[in-house]
C-alpha cells in the first residue's frame, strides 16, 4: 500500500439485536483493533461511526457504516472522497459464509460472491479494485455446522462461544497482517493472513 491515506472498513448491521452475530463480525473485528491502536469511535458522521489510528506511520480511518449492510457504500465512498483515499488503499473486513470458522482470506478485487455489503461498495466506489479480508463464519449444514438453520437466520445469530473465542484468537494475526499489509505490501500480508485455516 502507498503511503497515503487509507480507509478500513467493518461491514455489519446496526442496532444492539445484530451485535455479536456471525453476518457482524466486520465490525467486531474493527472494535478489537481500533481499541488495540489507542484509538476509539466517536459520534456518527457520514452515515458511519468513525475513528482513526496511526499505524505503521500511516494515518489509517477506520468506520463502522451506520446504514444497513446493503447500502454500506453510501458512507465508503464519502470518506474515500473527502480523504482523497483511492480505491486500493481501502481494506473491507467482513463475514463469508462459504469459509470455515475463523478461516481467513485476504483479496483483492474479485466479484461481491452474494455479499450485500461488497456489492453496495463496489457500486458505490465504481469499482472492485479494493482489499478485502474475509473472515469465515461457515455454512449451516456443512461440516456439522448447524443443520437445518436457514441461512438468514444463522448469519443474524450471535456467535457460539466456541466460534466467539476462535474469532478472538484470530484478532491477533489480523492485526499483523494489516501492520504486514501497510508495511510490505499485499503479498506479505496474504503469506499470513491466508494460512490461517
Amino acid at each position: 500500500m502507498s503511503e497515503r491515506n487509507h480507509l478500513i472498513v467493518g461491514l455489519g448491521n446496526p442496532g444492539a439485536n445484530y451485535q455479536q452475530t456471525r453476518h457482524n463480525v466486520g465490525f467486531v473485528v474493527v472494535d478489537e483493533l481500533v481499541r488495540r491502536w489507542g484509538g476509539s469511535f466517536s459520534s456518527e458522521k457520514w452515515q458511519a461511526l468513525p475513528a482513526s489510528a496511526l499505524v505503521q506511520g500511516s494515518r489509517v480511518y477506520v468506520i463502522k457504516p451506520t446504514t444497513f449492510m446493503n447500502l454500506s457504500g453510501r458512507a465508503v465512498v464519502q470518506y474515500a472522497d473527502f480523504y482523497r483515499i483511492p480505491a486500493a488503499n481501502i481494506l473491507v473486513i467482513h463475514d463469508d459464509i462459504d469459509m470455515a470458522p475463523g478461516r481467513l482470506k485476504l483479496v483483492f478485487n474479485g466479484g461481491a460472491g452474494g455479499h450485500n455489503g461488497i456489492r453496495s461498495i463496489t457500486q458505490s466506489l465504481a469499482t472492485s479494485e479494493f482489499t478485502r479480508l474475509k473472515v469465515g463464519i461457515g455454512r449451516p449444514g456443512k461440516g456439522g455446522i448447524h443443520p437445518g438453520i436457514p441461512v438468514e437466520r444463522f448469519v443474524l445469530s450471535p456467535l457460539a462461544e466456541d466460534e466467539a473465542k476462535l474469532l478472538t484468537e484470530r484478532i491477533e494475526s489480523i492485526d499483523s497482517g494489516i501492520q504486514l499489509l501497510l508495511e510490505k505490501g499485499l503479498p506479505a500480508a496474504m503469506n499470513l493472513l491466508n494460512s490461517c485455516k
